[in-house]
């Protein structure tokens, strides 16, 4: 009889033990179960850029002339003068007259003034109003009219020139290309921040773009609608992609 009790009490023992590291095995089994997909499921999120120097392809320049006379027909008479010089003065600087977008006449009643100021009911003359605008991929050619073209005003023109506006064609091809290049850029800094912890970059979870920026070169100008300059010939254009990516 001592001897079965002692026997049953060995098995128990055995059992104990067998059951404990069981146990003990299977709680390890599981922590490495959810540290691995507590890693699968840890991303990390960085941002990346892309920068190119471009030069504008495309320009569009507005001038605006004036008339000023004590009749209507005189003052329209000398706005039609005046557009005949402009078309000679373009013509001679390689712009054709089929070239020149011309906008309606606008018409002012001048009245005349007081002593103090004051306008009265008493018209004075008439001012008429004509604007131009010139389109065209020759940039240099739209810069310099856009400053000498004043020199009319010698020919008895009341003429304004206006700042050109500067333009890029293709800047939505350049886009996507911008935009392939921040997102290596974002990966490139995601391996080098994992790589300190011992993790390695897997793939890439989302993608975010950002606004485009076009800007004079070395202009620290942003807004969060986008900037696009079109004062400047020469622009520099940068892409901003902020990218999640899994950690293995």
């Amino acid at each position: 009889m001592e001897t079965n009790s002692s026997g049953r009490a060995h098995g128990l023992f055995v059992l104990g033990i067998t059951l404990a590291v069981g146990m003990i095995v299977s709680t390890y089994i599981a922590g490495r179960s959810i540290e691995r997909v507590k890693l699968a499921n840890q991303t990390i999120r960085v941002k990346g850029s892309s920068e190119r120097r471009i030069a504008s392809d495309w320009a569009v320049w507005e001038g605006r002339f004036y008339s000023r006379a004590k009749d209507l027909v005189l003052a329209y008479d000398k706005l039609q003068k005046d557009l005949a010089s402009i078309y000679v003065y373009l013509d001679r600087n390689g712009i054709k007259k089929e070239s020149v977008a011309l906008s309606s006449v606008s018409t002012s009643v001048l009245y005349k003034l007081t002593e103090k100021g004051v306008s009265t009911n008493e018209i004075d003359g008439y001012l008429l109003e004509q604007s131009l605008e010139i389109k065209s991929a020759d940039i240099p050619l739209v810069a310099r009219l856009s400053r000498e073209s004043t020199s009319l005003i010698k020919e008895g023109i009341e003429f304004t020139s206006y700042q050109p506006r500067y333009f890029y064609t293709k800047i939505n091809d350049l886009k996507i290309q911008l935009l392939g290049e921040a997102t290596k850029d974002a990966k490139a800094r995601a391996e080098q921040l994992a790589l300190s912890s011992g993790s390695r970059v897997g793939v890439l979870r989302s993608a975010a773009q950002g606004v485009f920026q076009i800007t004079p070169p070395n202009s620290t100008e942003i807004s969060d609608s986008g900037v696009y300059d079109t004062s400047s010939i020469e622009k520099a254009v940068k892409a901003v992609v902020t990218a999640d990516f899994s950690i293995q």
